[in-house]
């Protein structure tokens, strides 16, 4: 278990240094792997999402990948592969599925929520049932996961609902927040940090420990509870969703290097459980407090003071004010990081809060004390000027 340990968290610690403020779709990406799921990752164009899925290919050597773009006017030959004439004089109606999506392993599909009516079924019965129908006959594919992107989320009514499903885990990624972040990725710093490899056999023995981890009666009370007030809220995940749900716990307990899920495991859940965009904070808060993670409810204390503390600059912008505001910042910022010393494996959701910290304060740096600072040494230099003159004079 520990070599396992180690060799996946040197992928996640070289990948967090490559691609900045991914930490949580670089974990997803090697808990759907490891636990043969998919993953969703919905915003903008120029996040990095291709990106990551493409040095997840490469991490698994021998592993067959897949990449494409889907248009409203995708077809079947595109995914699928092109029928094969030989056959088709023949009167059999076969594809020729040689680098096409059935013989892959990985598979990105960008702009998923694109699929038509003409790909829509054979896609949902490889991404769920791991099977290709070809000249009518089931045949099964080797597919581990799929990760699948998105500018937005599907409307209601296209008849993507379906699709949307599939996903077990739901990730939103945005831009760059931070500026020494945003920096750095200018900079190209991370494009040179050497990202350790597997080769399939490995990813199966890892996949293999992940199957075994155990999950203990406290954890399925847990989820239970989970479901019965999400029912409450009207919001009601199926049976299904939350018995595949855990892989995904598994599969995160071994890369903290346990062989016992953890309550606070189900903490991800937060990204699995919910059907609807509206649907994301209800079960976000359900979720983390059944958690009963202490380093979560940590964050959830520091993010509070922050709110607080940014609210009240809001209102009161006077350099007195700002510095006030400055010293709380500061203060938490080191509360982060020595929570981030005494808790190995939570560098996601402490990085995330560090991330936030900073930006608020550098927001209060620019709007506040800088102008405050400017308009002091202008009022010092007119005093300077006024002496200078009487001086002279």
């Amino acid at each position: 278990m520990e070599n396992s340990f180690s060799k996946l968290k040197e992928i996640k610690d070289a990948l967090n240094a490559k691609f900045y403020e991914r930490e949580a779709e670089v974990e997803a990406i090697l808990i759907a792997l490891l636990s043969r799921q998919h993953v969703l990752m919905v915003g903008p164009s120029g996040t990095a999402k291709s990106a990551l899925a493409i040095e997840f290919a490469k991490i698994i050597q021998g592993s067959h990948y897949f990449q494409w773009l889907l248009t409203r006017f995708s077809t079947p030959e595109e995914l699928f592969g092109p029928l094969s004439l030989k056959d088709l004089e023949q009167g059999v109606y076969k594809r020729n599925t040689e680098a096409k999506m059935p013989e892959a392993n990985i598979v990105f599909l960008d702009e998923i929520f694109k699929a038509n009516s003409a790909i829509l079924n054979s896609l949902l019965t490889i991404i769920n049932e791991r099977f290709f129908y070809n000249d009518g006959s089931p045949v099964n594919v080797p597919l581990i996961s799929v990760i699948g992107a998105s500018n937005e989320y599907p409307e209601e009514g296209e008849g993507l609902e379906a699709l949307f499903d599939r996903f077990l885990l739901r990730f939103e990624v945005e831009y760059i927040v931070d500026d020494s972040n945003f920096i750095s990725m200018m900079k190209n710093a991370g494009q040179n940090v050497q990202i350790p490899t597997i080769t399939m056999e490995n990813l199966k023995h890892f996949q293999t420990l992940s199957d075994t981890v155990i999950i203990p009666d406290e954890v399925f009370k847990a989820i239970s509870k989970i479901r019965k007030e999400l029912r409450d809220e009207g919001i009601r995940p199926s049976d299904r969703r939350f018995k595949q749900s855990l892989s995904i716990l598994k599969a995160r307990a071994l890369i903290r290097n346990r062989n016992v899920v953890r309550v606070e495991d189900i903490v991800i859940l937060e990204n699995v459980v919910w059907e609807t965009i509206d649907q994301k904070d209800t079960v976000s808060f359900i979720v983390r407090r059944h958690a009963q993670d202490n380093v979560i409810q940590k964050l959830d204390s520091i993010q509070s003071e922050v709110s607080d503390v940014y609210n009240a600059i809001k209102h009161d912008n006077s350099v007195e004010a700002g510095m006030e505001a400055t010293q709380k910042m500061k203060a938490l910022e080191r509360d982060l990081n020595r929570l981030k010393m005494s808790q190995q494996g939570r560098d996601v959701e402490i990085d995330a809060m560090l991330v936030k910290v900073k930006s608020i304060q550098q927001e209060i740096l620019n709007s506040v004390l800088e102008p405050m600072f400017f308009d002091a040494l202008h009022v010092k230099n007119e005093i300077e000027e006024s002496s200078g003159i009487f001086y002279r004079m």
